[in-house]
């Protein structure tokens, strides 16, 4: 109950930017003698501070408190083939530094620790930490991840919660791109939307069915690199360069297997949009993909096809899972 209030007077003070205990107390319908004893306590640690005197309308004059943004920070990273990637921000979202390290994907664990164990000591008011990995993750634990034995199988959170005494979210690649893509404001409330990636461990997928990230019984939903799409071949399969295909060919066979793909996103579920990455796909490429996806599916059922900047909706995300952890700690 304690840390279910503090949460609740965190947040509110960071949406609202300010307020007097009053305004919490009806805000968040809790008394307003409690509103009062976590805020003097918050003050004292330096979680929060006074913005001063309110106007009198008569009677005693009511004090105003803001949140002390940088009272906690977080870390968001990410961990691809040949680089790991990261973010410390601060509770308003604020970035305070942005960095790039080495790949560890391919080392030992301990690498990626030592990573980690430089940035929080550099940063010791970091109360989070967000890892995105190109693989499938159930709770913590990474189920899926070819390529990188080492870490199959892995229960990431458990492992780094336990060195660091920080709460960890590990999220997919993909579930925190379109989280992040989602966050930054759609045209429609509660959207379905497909967001596609091939980047440097083979495509993947995040799905968003009515403004919800979809991550399936067994948390495997995204791996499309398994859908069969000809006699003989999956979606995998059919993207991969044969030695001695002509350039022209080769394009006919992707932009082929990308366009059934989209036929049979629409199909199931329909989206609003489907997302690219801007370093991917061009815009005269999509306009490919889109004539030859209407040779699947009726034109007027095709979802929008667009792109976006995918490290930083990558980053958005695992910011967003790692200041909703921040707003849960402990004192």
């Amino acid at each position: 109950m304690k840390k279910a209030i503090l949460r609740s007077i965190r947040a509110a003070l960071l949406e609202l930017g300010s307020a007097t205990k009053v305004e919490l107390s009806h805000k968040l319908g809790i008394s307003f003698p409690t509103v009062s004893k976590f805020l003097t306590q918050m003050a004292k640690d330096g979680e929060i501070f006074s913005t001063g005197l309110d106007g009198s309308s008569g009677g005693r004059r009511a004090e105003r408190y803001a949140y002390n943004p940088d009272y906690m920070l977080g870390l968001a990273l990410f961990l691809e083939k040949t680089e790991t990637n990261y973010t410390i921000f601060n509770c308003s979202g604020d970035i305070k530094e942005y960095g790039q390290t080495s790949g560890v994907l391919t080392g030992p664990i301990p690498g990626l620790t030592d990573q980690i164990g430089r940035i929080i000591a550099k940063y010791p008011k970091i109360r989070s930490i967000a890892v995105g990995v190109p693989g499938a993750v159930n709770n913590g634990r990474i189920i899926y991840i070819p390529g990188y034995e080492q870490f199959h199988q892995f229960d990431l959170k458990s492992y780094f919660e336990e060195r660091f005494s920080i709460p960890v979210a590990v999220e997919n690649d993909m579930n925190a791109a379109i989280l992040g893509y989602h966050l930054k404001g759609t045209q429609t409330d509660n959207p379905t939307l497909i967001y596609l990636n091939f980047g440097q461990n083979g495509p993947g997928a995040g799905i968003l069915v009515n403004g919800d990230v979809v991550r399936g019984s067994t948390f495997f939903s995204g791996e499309v690199s398994f859908v069969p799409q000809y006699d003989d071949r999956n979606f995998l399969q059919a993207l991969e360069r044969e030695a001695g295909s002509e350039e022209e060919a080769l394009r006919e066979k992707e932009i082929d297997a990308v366009s059934r793909l989209i036929a049979s996103f629409t199909a199931i579920l329909n989206p609003h949009a489907i997302i690219f990455c801007i370093n991917e796909v061009s815009s005269s490429l999509l306009n490919l993909i889109a004539n030859r996806s209407a040779a699947y599916i009726p034109e007027e059922h095709l979802p929008e096809l667009c792109t976006s900047d995918w490290k930083q909706d990558y980053l958005n995300g695992l910011q967003h899972l790692g200041l909703d952890l921040m707003m849960w700690e402990k004192r």
